[in-house]
């Protein structure tokens, strides 16, 4: 927490999506850090530790999102990770999140009340 407010990591490689969080989160109190990669998110990651990360699960690589999730937690972090994709839904019906080491699974485009909601009951 800086400031006084919670800060989130969000990893994506689309920058509209990253912008549009980016306004969702500072609206409405939050700090965000961005990345546009999972190796560039665990350098973020490790720089300012934040209090939540949400992931998206397909960048560079298929699987990028699920390989950074794998890292952190080897890594011995405790913080609360999201992922965030297009195939969101269908993920949750396939494998349970928590095999993965999330939290939880968010559907692009995501809904900014869910989006709230959910970050306000896990960082309070």
């Amino acid at each position: 927490m800086r400031e006084g407010k919670n800060t989130i990591l969000y990893i994506d490689d689309d920058q509209d999506y990253l912008d549009n969080m980016r306004m969702i989160l500072e609206a409405n109190g939050y700090q965000m850090q961005e990345a546009l990669s999972a190796e560039e998110g665990l350098r973020v990651f490790k720089e300012c530790k934040p209090d939540l990360v949400i992931v998206d699960l397909m960048m560079e690589e298929v699987d990028a999102g699920t390989s950074f999730v794998k890292e952190i937690k080897a890594m011995g972090a405790n913080v609360p990770i999201f992922m965030l994709s297009s195939v969101g839904q269908e993920l949750s019906q396939e494998v349970s999140y928590t095999d993965l080491g999330l939290d939880g699974v968010f559907q692009k485009p995501i809904n900014p009340t869910t989006l709230l909601k959910t970050l306000e009951h896990r960082l309070a």
